[in-house]
């Protein structure tokens, strides 16, 4: 199988090439991403929808993440990166429907595993229930929704566990359903400068 072309940038976000996706973890590329974040009301409260990371996935298996998020291959525009809701987690809508955050770049260095993104940030506010959730299986294991407030205060470092509920996915391919109280460990390890921005674009935005 041949392998993910991406684009790649310098720091100002001037386009320098195209280069393999292994290659551009390796050698710390700046690189465009697609994340969306969905937000639903019930009972008068916004909760915040995260999925579960397979343990199939080479790069955080099992921890909290981004509701949906994907790279932008080489021959993609930011439209295109609603295909990843699509394919992670069953959800269809289009892009006039979400709600656009911004460009919040980071950069983490976790050894072998170098990532500078350009992540194109959307929120997705729409009343979604657990059975409505398609997950692909060799990317997402599970879906859980938190208080958004709850999720403030543990980036915001007010609280150090959280109540999530939802669902696993077994081998069996039946659902679990599931009640934890997890903590920042518990999350896939983007930095604290993403999770401050995404907090003050969410509020800015709801």
């Amino acid at each position: 199988m041949e392998e993910e072309q991406l684009k790649v940038f310098d720091e100002k976000r001037v386009q320098i090439g195209i280069a393999t996706r292994s290659e551009v973890h390796e050698k710390g590329l700046w690189h465009e991403t697609f994340h969306c974040w969905i937000v639903s009301e019930q009972d008068g409260q916004l909760y915040l929808y995260l999925q579960i990371r397979s343990p199939l996935k080479k790069d955080y298996p099992n921890l909290l993440d981004i509701t949906a998020a994907g790279h932008l291959l080489a021959h993609e525009e930011i439209v295109d990166g609603i295909r990843e809701m699509e394919e992670e987690i069953g959800i269809y809508a289009k892009m006039e429907e979400l709600i656009y955050l911004g460009v919040l770049n980071y950069e983490m260095n976790n050894g072998n595993f170098l990532d500078k993104e350009f992540a194109h940030t959307f929120l997705y506010k729409r009343n979604i229930g657990f059975d409505e959730f398609q997950l692909q299986e060799e990317e997402v294991s599970g879906i859980v929704s938190t208080r958004l407030e709850d999720f403030y205060a543990l980036w915001e470092g007010t609280e150090q566990l959280i109540e999530v509920v939802g669902y696993e996915r077994k081998e069996s391919g039946q659902r679990e359903m599931i009640q934890r109280q997890v903590g920042r460990e518990n999350f896939a390890p983007h930095p604290i400068s993403y999770y401050n921005r995404l907090m003050q674009a969410l509020k800015e935005n709801l």
